[in-house]
């Protein structure tokens, strides 16, 4: 069996526990996610950023702007999608991960509100994505980015609704991705890999967890786009950097998601974290392996937009 980090199982140990994902429990785990999410204010500090609210026009999406006082004439864009199993939290969850892009990158960073499952299945979240990428685009002269160098990204639900947008915007001739950043993406619902049994009940997102969320967003549908590992054609797709713990349910189908790319002639970067668990960056962000992965990251960043 698999073994945690030590850094990484001593802080699993200290997270509070909490009622099994169901439909019973849903709406009492949104609100202590919901609690815990900080504002914008709290995640920028005394930080040299500034931030607004705006609507996309002719939706119900709602977006976040957060970027220096004063971007940088080529400053590079980031579109953020927040996690949550395709049923919980909000555009705040990750805000403390795009504070630190944007002060490191200087990126102009937007993270969308997406309308969540069961009460809105596929395809709301994806089109509500993928609306709020279409306005960042448009807007771009205004919010002061350029859109060469847009990458899109998001961890959990947020890696496999970014993968479902950039296979969008392809086929659509949508807006043109600099790169996409997966971490830890949640990109098959057939939900029956090796890892996927070895991690049933451990960490922090399991088998019935995840069974829960797709069943949710599909409710008897099919689609690519919503589960991108199941789409036949993965050619002409933007640079991806995949991240993906060795110790979680998403490992298998996340490295086979690379291998396809890969296979596809798409420039793909893959890390597996050994001994790490889904979400341990947030988890344990003073971790050793917290610490390489950033790096990673922010490698893969660097030499993206570089290119862009």
């Amino acid at each position: 069996m698999t073994a945690f980090d030590p850094e990484l199982a001593a802080a699993l140990e200290g997270l509070p526990s909490g009622p099994p994902l169901s439909a019973e429990s849903l709406a009492s785990v949104r609100k202590a996610l919901a609690d815990g999410n900080p504002t914008c204010a709290e995640a920028v500090g005394d930080r040299d950023l500034v931030w607004e609210d705006r609507a996309v026009p002719g939706t119900d999406v709602v977006v976040t702007v957060l970027k220096p006082r004063r971007p940088g004439r080529d400053a590079p864009g980031f579109y953020n999608i927040h996690g949550g199993g395709m049923v919980l939290d909000d555009r705040f969850a990750d805000l403390p991960r795009m504070v630190a892009l944007v002060e490191e990158f200087g990126f102009v960073a937007v993270t969308v509100d997406y309308r969540l499952a069961p009460e809105h299945p596929h395809p709301a979240p994806l089109e509500d994505c993928y609306a709020g990428l279409v306005w960042m685009v448009e807007n771009a002269a205004e919010l002061g980015f350029d859109p060469a160098k847009l990458i899109v990204g998001g961890g959990s639900a947020g890696g496999g609704l970014s993968a479902g947008i950039a296979l969008l915007a392809r086929d659509r001739g949508g807006p043109a991705l600099a790169g996409q950043l997966l971490l830890c993406p949640m990109i098959d619902s057939r939900n029956d890999s090796a890892s996927t049994v070895e991690f049933a009940e451990r960490g922090v997102w399991g088998r019935a967890a995840n069974e829960f969320g797709w069943r949710s967003l599909l409710q008897g549908q099919t689609s690519p786009y919503a589960v991108p590992a199941t789409a036949s054609d993965l050619t002409g797709l933007p640079p991806a950097f995949i991240e993906v713990g060795a110790a979680e349910i998403f490992r298998d189908e996340d490295v086979d998601y690379a291998r396809r790319l890969w296979r596809a002639g798409v420039p793909t970067e893959l890390h597996v974290w050994a001994g790490a668990y889904h979400g341990f960056d947030r988890i344990a962000p003073d971790s050793e392996v917290t610490r390489a992965a950033l790096a990673a990251r922010a490698s893969w960043l660097r030499r993206t937009i570089g290119r862009a």
